[in-house]
């Protein structure tokens, strides 16, 4: 990890170097008037979709425009249709499926795939980037924190020290059961189930089942993999 950055305030300190820190994974301040600023928005985008999102009239576009509020997307959406399903049916299953309340730190540095699904109350601090394969599925009061500070107090001296962020990458066709913890700099590899209440700390290679804290291999899925390394692929027959 690199030296400590200028700090906010010293006539050397540059914004876009903190930015650019922040997403090299480097030290950078968190509390700059641009990256919270940039937190401040997201947080406001998360408002806006767990109040929605707790009406039964909640539409699947309605989730999509606002899912693409907090991820910082401004790609076009189609037309709205006069037909309800036909009009949600034009969202498929490209964004994921989320039952709120969801708190996301940034947003811009989330990454899912296709079919995911995330029940309530899940945490991301996607301070560095947070990649989810496709078909994964997350249970409730499931975190993901990206974020870590210095060990040392006098270097991470409270609101005034640097903080930095190491990538949590999801593969497919995983499965996260309630109360999982993941940390930063962890990837967890295809087919992966992780038993509630975990806490993953370290790499999980494809195809086993992890419980504990820390989380520990207790099982591996080897026909599962099996048919993977045939040339099987999930999700093609059904």
């Amino acid at each position: 990890m690199s030296s400590t950055p200028v700090p906010p305030g010293h006539p050397d300190f540059d914004p876009a170097e903190n930015k650019r820190r922040m997403e090299a994974g480097e030290l950078y301040y968190a509390f700059h008037p641009d990256i919270s600023g940039a937190r401040r928005k997201c947080i406001a985008a998360c408002n806006d979709f767990n109040a929605v999102g707790s009406r039964i009239d909640f539409t699947r576009r309605q989730m999509v425009e606002l899912w693409k509020k907090i991820i910082c997307d401004d790609s076009p959406n189609p037309p709205v249709l006069a037909d309800a399903k036909a009009d949600d049916a034009q969202f498929g299953l490209k964004y994921p499926y989320i039952d709120g309340p969801i708190k996301v730190d940034m947003g811009f540095n989330l990454k899912f795939g296709e079919q995911v699904y995330i029940n309530y109350n899940s945490t991301w601090l996607d301070t560095s980037t947070i990649t989810v394969g496709s078909r994964t599925l997350i249970g409730p009061n499931c975190s993901f924190y990206t974020a870590t500070h210095p060990l040392d107090p006098f270097q991470r001296n409270g609101l005034k020290g640097p903080e930095a962020g190491k990538p949590i990458v999801i593969g497919e066709d995983c499965w996260f059961g309630g109360s999982v913890t993941v940390l930063g700099g962890v990837t967890i590899g295809r087919g992966v189930t992780v038993g509630a209440g975990s806490v993953v700390t370290k790499d999980v290679p494809d195809f086993v089942v992890v419980v504990g804290n820390p989380a520990r291999i207790v099982r591996r899925l080897d026909e599962a993999k099996e048919r993977w390394e045939k040339g099987e692929r999930i999700g093609e027959s059904a």
